[in-house]
């Protein structure tokens, strides 16, 4: 049974989710690819509100088994923390499996990343200094601790003694900073987290590959986004991983010839949470507006977002980059009040015309939009369940953009509750 992503497509936020929340009622497995504890997803049942870090958000179905890929890097006491807080709620955490193969955030990974966004100052990258780019950096240099690591207490001490001593001396010399000692993190990662975090550790692509050949429906959910990916996004205000539907073959353990399906996620307008270049971005009344109607401050750092128009020259690079089949929008009713909405349509810069990003990044940062103007709705949308429920003007709306971007668009998220969305034809 083929395998269906679900990706981000502009800066992150579009409300993944949500969508995967939604898909996940018709799979049997959910699996979180990438990322680590940096991407907060947010989940709307019932007016309770789930803020997910790592755990995938199938969660919140009895019959879906959750499972952490080989691709995300996990902090176990987030990874516990959150465990106990669903479990605190009623939810079931014991079908949750993580992978062994995927990477440990250790201490020294959280000190060095808050460590060298502060010495960054005015080029800082905007990092959610969680760790995760340092754990990225020493699993590709081949010194990282992985969570099957945790089950080896011999093993794990030995890795430990290389790294920390490599970790201790830029420490102590580039930062001025007090050595990390190996017999605390050891007493914390193998006598107080490993117990907990030991019945979830397996092999996690035997398990996929079995729900697959059992012809069990598979969801692969992605963090962050397109535009964040750490080859195709906005380098270097990126995140240190690959959030595109190629990475979901990586970070689940699978091969292309598995998924059928990449479902892209947009939000009705853009935004983008830290630094990083933004055609589109609203700095007046406007902008304030989406920001104050989305609610549009980070689900983990509480951060307020940068919004602006949407931007369907982003959009149609993201549908090169994922071969996406469709898109599902969300926030469309945030634009309920406007007496008019923009559609970045092209982007200009030194008289060149774009109708994708241009792949020079001093080119990128100097474009300007290029705009085309809609009447907007001025009703609210939040009760809609059908087509006809929305307004026309809401309707070419969407229209327009799947037009501009050439993939269809078959949800739209009109409220933040699980089962406010319109579905489309498209």
């Amino acid at each position: 049974m083929p395998a269906t992503v679900v990706v981000g497509t502009q800066w992150g936020d579009e409300g993944k989710g949500k969508l995967t929340d939604l898909l996940a009622k018709d799979m049997e497995m959910v699996v979180r690819y990438q990322g680590g504890h940096n991407a907060g997803h947010t989940i709307v049942v019932a007016g309770e509100t789930f803020a997910l870090q790592l755990v995938p958000s199938g969660i919140l179905y009895e019959h879906i088994t959750p499972v952490i890929g080989n691709g995300v890097v996990v902090d176990p006491v987030v990874l516990l923390a959150e465990v106990a807080m669903l479990e605190s709620k009623g939810i079931s955490t014991a079908k949750l499996r993580v992978s062994g193969n995927a990477h440990l955030i250790m201490p020294y990974h959280h000190e060095l990343d808050q460590l060298a966004e502060r010495y960054l100052g005015k080029n800082k990258l905007g990092t959610t200094k969680r760790g995760i780019g340092p754990t990225y950096a020493d699993k590709a240099s081949r010194v990282g601790l992985r969570v099957q690591d945790l089950l080896d207490p011999k093993i794990f001490r030995q890795k430990l003694d290389v790294v920390l001593k490599e970790k201790n001396q830029v420490l102590a010399k580039v930062y001025n900073r007090l050595p990390l000692d190996i017999d605390t993190i050891c007493d914390q990662y193998l006598d107080e987290l490993a117990p907990k975090v030991a019945p979830m550790v397996g092999d996690t692509v035997g398990l996929v590959h079995d729900a697959l050949d059992a012809g069990s429906n598979v969801l692969l959910e992605g963090a962050q986004a397109t535009f964040l990916d750490l080859d195709h996004g906005t380098y270097p205000f990126v995140t240190s991983s690959n959030p595109v539907a190629g990475g979901a073959c990586i970070g689940a353990g699978v091969g292309p010839r598995y998924i059928d399906e990449v479902i892209g996620i947009a939000k009705a307008y853009v935004t983008r949470v830290g630094t990083g270049p933004f055609p589109t971005e609203l700095t007046d009344e406007i902008g304030d507006a989406l920001v104050d109607r989305g609610h549009e401050f980070g689900t983990n750092t509480g951060r307020r977002r940068r919004p602006g128009w949407f931007d369907a020259v982003m959009l149609r690079q993201a549908v090169r980059l994922n071969s996406l089949s469709e898109v599902a929008l969300t926030k469309l009713d945030v634009l309920d009040t406007f007496d008019t909405v923009k559609v970045c349509v092209a982007y200009e810069a030194d008289g060149e015309r774009f109708t994708h990003p241009p792949y020079h990044q001093s080119t990128f940062h100097q474009v300007t939009p290029v705009y085309e103007e809609l009447p907007g709705w001025q009703t609210d949308i939040t009760e809609a369940t059908e087509l006809d429920d929305l307004p026309q003007a809401a309707r070419d709306y969407v229209g327009f953009l799947a037009e501009q971007i050439g993939v269809p668009v078959r949800l739209v998220g009109v409220g933040p509750g699980r089962e406010q969305f319109v579905r489309f034809a498209g």
